[in-house]
């Protein structure tokens, strides 16, 4: 019975991999919307589906990441200015867009853009921090897809979304989980009711890797300006030294944890835009595949205690 369990399951293995070979076809004439190209993951993608022959939309927020693109691109790659938290930049690049690629409507839209800062825990932060990012990384992502999707109707292309395998298990506080989860949400309802007009929506959820969302620095610096604001009486819970112990934590186990070879990322979006089968979901990382997604199938009772094991205790801690 064994035996017999492994040959379906390699079976079935063998047959996704032959079937989502197939890409698509005239790719020269299809058109793809990314947002967040200005470095990371972003950035690559729209440098590498270039130069596979797709007419590429990237979208940045500095002018300085358009002018590097456009010097790395080939002419049939265009720039526009992005700023997802303002409805008139997104309105005003979906005007764009629309002039672009006429007839043919919109073959994909990344939504690749978002922010990891402010992240500590719950009680370091006030609900104007939760907006700030659920602003780029939610509200932003639903509000460029609605932008875009009469285009992609007219095409019967994809919407592929970025989210994390933070959108599946929360291990920290603040809105970053928060943020992801809500993309899922959107992810899912939105390819059930995509599927009567012919578009595929899919969803890429990443496990750590070395971007400006896990940088070190840029996370440190952030951590410690939410510290220096917060109430005295919510740093005399934490204890004096518990920033400190926060900063060596951070030193310690996100340089380990961070996988520098972006491209397994990358790769799983150009799929998602390219190929005739895509997968619905994408989980690049050996840590997301054999670490969170096994957790956040576990129980909670479980999965609290993985997580909890080794965290930082608050001086008041009572258990």
């Amino acid at each position: 019975m064994f035996l017999y369990i492994l040959g379906l399951v390699a079976f079935y293995y063998l047959y996704r991999w032959f079937r989502e070979i197939p890409r698509v076809q005239d790719k020269g004439n299809k058109f793809v919307y990314i947002t967040g190209c200005d470095s990371g993951f972003g950035n690559l993608l729209a440098r590498h589906l270039d130069k596979q022959g797709f007419c590429v939309i990237a979208s940045c927020f500095t002018e300085k990441g358009e002018e590097d693109l456009r010097k790395a691109c080939s002419d049939k790659l265009t720039t526009l200015h992005l700023d997802v938290r303002q409805n008139e930049s997104i309105e005003k690049a979906a005007a764009l867009i629309k002039d672009k690629v006429g007839a043919k409507g919109l073959w994909a839209v990344v939504n690749n853009a978002g922010v990891a800062t402010p992240s500590a825990n719950c009680d370091w932060l006030t609900i104007e921090d939760y907006k700030s990012m659920l602003d780029v990384n939610l509200i932003g992502v639903i509000a460029v897809t609605l932008s875009v999707l009469p285009l992609i109707k007219k095409a019967r292309g994809r919407v592929v979304n970025v989210a994390s395998v933070f959108g599946r298990i929360s291990p920290m506080g603040g809105p970053y989980t928060v943020s992801k989860y809500g993309v899922e949400a959107f992810n899912d309802s939105l390819r059930r009711n995509m599927v009567h007009f012919g578009i595929k929506v899919l969803c890429i959820e990443p496990g750590f890797f070395k971007t400006n969302v896990t940088d070190r620095i840029i996370l440190g610096k952030s951590i410690t300006q939410l510290w220096e604001k917060m109430p005295q009486q919510v740093q005399d819970d934490y204890g004096p030294d518990f920033l400190d112990k926060v900063n060596v934590m951070m030193t310690e186990k996100l340089e380990k944890m961070s996988d520098p070879d972006l491209m397994k990322v990358v790769s799983c979006m150009e799929h998602a835009v390219s190929a005739v089968h895509p997968r619905t979901r994408y989980s690049p990382g050996w840590d997301a595949k054999f670490f969170w997604l096994p957790l956040s199938y576990m129980p909670t009772m479980l999965a609290d205690w993985v997580l909890l094991k080794e965290a930082i205790r608050p001086a008041k801690a009572v258990n």
